[in-house]
């Protein structure tokens, strides 16, 4: 409940997408939460249940979100989408969550460089909060448009953040990452047939994606400093999941245990955040708000590598724990911590 002990009202707009779904399933089950609308602008006028698999939520989507009616407007609205609602959401007295891309950057213009246009409301840049709930929670409670960090980006942050902040490393990092196929979205293509997939791993944006400019953004910001990130992601065949591992050039004269005990500092209390001694399987963290690290050493770099679910710690469940953030909740409320294994 909301501090005065009321149900906060939330709405999902794009509700029938993976992210949205998402949402509406975890809401449906948070205790401090009553869902208060499911939008869609192609099924408007059917149940999400008879729209998405797998669904029980019976509220017939509506096409557009009337934000009076609700405390929350989350977001997984295709990129600009979001940005042209936001204004009426925001003028209406609503928080807006963005699950998309539309709030993460501060730039206009390097929004435009990266996806393919100008920004539909740039004057709101400057209000957004790009929300980290281990390494920036201080920003969260009181802010009125939240953005949430791309699903590579929560991953690369995750585990190149304390480092940077505490300068143990130089302020260059390389990210590999894989992904499975839900990255992509519901919408078909032929690069995402199973014939096109199965048995087969394909680098794909290697000349840069669009979470780049968020991961050297955020570590810019961390550091103090310039920060670069060379990031070439993959695409494996499996449903959901997300592995990054990271090269790290340390200081002179950092060790190895530093890093892992500034690591064990940082997310003591993390409840979303847990380190392992050895590599984890992106699998260990389906179906959860977990993000896995791991931290060890080749030759002269740090190696952490970082797991979590692309569409739940890297949106969905994301998306609720800043809700729970933003309104005093117990931030484990609705968020279950258990794999499902296998």
């Amino acid at each position: 409940m909301a501090g005065d002990g009321k149900l906060v009202r939330v709405a999902v707009a794009g509700a029938t997408g993976y992210a949205g779904a998402g949402c509406v399933r975890l809401l449906l089950g948070h205790p401090n939460v009553q869902l208060a609308a499911v939008g869609s602008r192609t099924q408007a006028g059917r149940t999400h249940a008879a729209v998405y698999p797998g669904s029980n939520c019976d509220h017939v989507l509506v096409e557009s979100i009337n934000a009076a009616d609700c405390d929350v407007v989350i977001s997984a609205l295709a990129p600009g989408d979001a940005a042209r609602q936001a204004p009426a959401w925001l003028s209406q007295g609503a928080v807006v969550v963005d699950v998309s891309a539309d709030f993460r950057l501060k730039s206009a213009d390097t929004f435009a460089n990266w996806y393919g246009g100008p920004h539909p409301c740039p004057d709101l840049l400057s209000q957004a909060i790009l929300a980290l709930p281990e390494l920036r929670p201080d920003e969260i409670p009181g802010a009125s448009l939240l953005a949430l960090p791309g699903c590579f980006s929560t991953a690369a942050i995750l585990a190149c953040g304390p480092a940077a902040t505490h300068h143990l490393i130089e302020p260059e990092v390389v990210v590999d990452g894989k992904t499975g196929v839900s990255g992509a979205g519901r919408s078909a293509a032929s690069a995402y047939l199973f014939t096109e997939l199965n048995e087969s791993v394909k680098p794909y944006a290697v000349t840069g994606h669009r979470h780049r400019p968020e991961m050297e953004q955020v570590l810019s910001e961390l550091s103090g400093g310039p920060f670069s990130v060379t990031f070439v992601p993959h695409l494996v065949p499996m449903t959901r999941g997300i592995e990054l591992t990271c090269y790290l050039r340390p200081r002179e004269g950092v060790t190895l245990e530093q890093l892992r005990s500034l690591y064990r500092d940082q997310y003591e209390g993390a409840p979303f955040v847990r380190l392992s001694e050895q590599p984890v399987p992106s699998k260990q963290t389906s179906y959860t708000n977990l993000c896995w690290l791991s931290l060890e050493q080749q030759g002269a770099h740090f190696v952490v590598s970082a797991v979590l679910d692309n569409l739940g710690r890297g949106a969905s469940s994301q998306a609720i724990q800043v809700l729970n953030l933003r309104f005093g909740l117990d931030p484990r409320a609705g968020l279950g911590g258990d794999t499902q294994w296998p």
